[in-house]
């Protein structure tokens, strides 16, 4: 088995790969990560031009009284205008209290663009012979769209296309217009539609690779750079804290799983420091490729330590995760640059901790330096083998005839003696 990750890409890039038509992400969860990650900005932009728009449409309504006069059609137009302002404050109101807050954002900026480019196209109708002013406010009501309201690119497209048609036919069946007239403005609604697509294109495009950039570097500085583990910075200061508080709040198990390569300065003595970082590279890709993405974690505690943090595990699931590891790792011996197959065996502690019947707190260091205790314990006891424990230090029921079978039925036994043992407590 060849060694992975030559280099260290937190990431495939499969996740980060953007949808030409619809400027969005194609992996669902990372469009809807990049849309939280975005939400304060967006909010805030939402607000503020739902705000500047509707403040505008009404404050027009003295171009409508000084065109048609204090006739009904003017009172139709002005409650035209109030209906964009309505949608505005319940557009506000739905993204301060809706429970899902994309959701709500999205709603609201689509019902603004529908009832503005509506009561739009109704002024346009009855005010028909300003067609050409009309035309050049409908351009810039295009730049808003597509620029200014945070929306999904095919939804602003769509309306603003929508829009754009209507106001064509408006145009040509009460405009009166002559055919160069028409030619032109119909040119001008073009470019503008054309120009907005264009820049919004852009600014979703440019939004999504800064946030791409944004989470590689975000994850370069919480993994280590040759293997690709968590490191430990990371482990004390974020991953450590937060599952043992879970594990503590739902009263779970939780066990920590210390790993390390036997005799790996002599590896590095007998092969050179490149072939050590192979042996790290594959020994850490088993690790990761046989514990349970998202739930469980790896980390590289520095050198040739790893540690495996196994949520929602108890003692006898953890034995069993640590003893496949120590069979894997044993009869999968690294290829590196040079194409020699080196031999690698690995030792391990583990330290299992019922939440439900643990009390008071427990200092991350503490349960780290019992983890390695057993660690050492199964160093002195000949190498390649497990020791286990669980937290507090009392008694283990079982002992090693009362484990698994498969535990004992590895193809290496022979060539690779192990021991599993659980220790009392001194």
């Amino acid at each position: 088995m060849e060694s992975a990750h030559k280099t260290f890409n937190p990431e495939s890039p499969s996740e980060f790969a953007i949808d030409r038509l619809r400027v969005e992400f194609r992996n669902a969860k990372t469009e809807l990560a990049f849309q939280r990650h975005h939400l304060d900005r967006s909010r805030s932009s939402l607000r503020l031009t739902l705000i500047f728009c509707s403040a505008f449409y009404l404050a027009f309504a003295m171009t409508d009284v000084a065109a048609l006069g204090y006739e009904h059609v003017a009172l139709i137009l002005f409650v035209g205008r109030m209906l964009v302002a309505i949608t505005a404050i319940m557009g506000l109101q739905l993204i301060r209290s809706q429970p899902e807050p994309l959701a709500g954002l999205r709603i609201a900026a689509s019902a603004a663009e529908v009832i503005g480019m509506a009561t739009f196209m109704l002024i346009v109708w009855f005010r028909s012979a300003e067609i050409l002013l009309h035309g050049m406010s409908l351009c810039i009501m295009l730049i808003v769209v597509y620029l200014f309201i945070p929306n999904r690119l095919i939804v602003a497209k769509g309306i603003a296309v929508a829009t754009t048609a209507a106001f064509i036919l408006i145009a040509a069946y009460k405009g009166n217009l002559r055919s160069s007239e028409a030619l032109t403005m119909t040119m001008l609604l073009l470019l503008a539609n054309s120009f907005g697509i264009v820049a919004a294109r852009r600014y979703h495009r440019l939004w999504r690779d800064e946030y791409r950039v944004l989470i590689d570097l975000k994850l370069l500085s919480i993994r280590d750079h040759l293997t690709g583990c968590y490191n430990r910075r990371h482990l004390h200061e974020t991953l450590l804290p937060t599952v043992i508080a879970k594990a503590r709040r739902h009263k779970q198990w939780l066990t920590l799983v210390v790993c390390d390569i036997d005799r790996f300065k002599s590896i590095n003595d007998a092969h050179g420091h490149q072939a050590g970082d192979a042996v790290l590279q594959h020994v850490s890709a088993l690790l990761q490729e046989m514990t349970r993405k998202h739930v469980d974690s790896v980390v590289r505690n520095g050198g040739e330590e790893f540690l495996l943090v196994l949520a929602q595990t108890d003692l006898d699931g953890a034995l069993l995760v640590a003893e496949r590891l120590r069979a894997t790792i044993a009869g999968s011996p690294t290829i590196d640059g040079h194409g020699r197959n080196i031999a690698t065996t690995a030792s391990f502690g583990v330290l299992a901790v019922n939440f439900s019947a643990v009390e008071g707190d427990i200092a991350d260091e503490c349960l780290i330096a019992a983890a390695d205790a057993l660690l050492y314990e199964a160093k002195n006891s000949g190498r390649n083998s497990i020791r286990c424990r669980e937290w507090p230090f009392k008694s283990v029921a079982q002992d090693v005839g009362s484990l698994p079978l498969s535990i004992f039925d590895s193809e290496v036994s022979d060539r690779y003696p192990r021991r599993v043992d659980c220790m009392d407590a001194p």
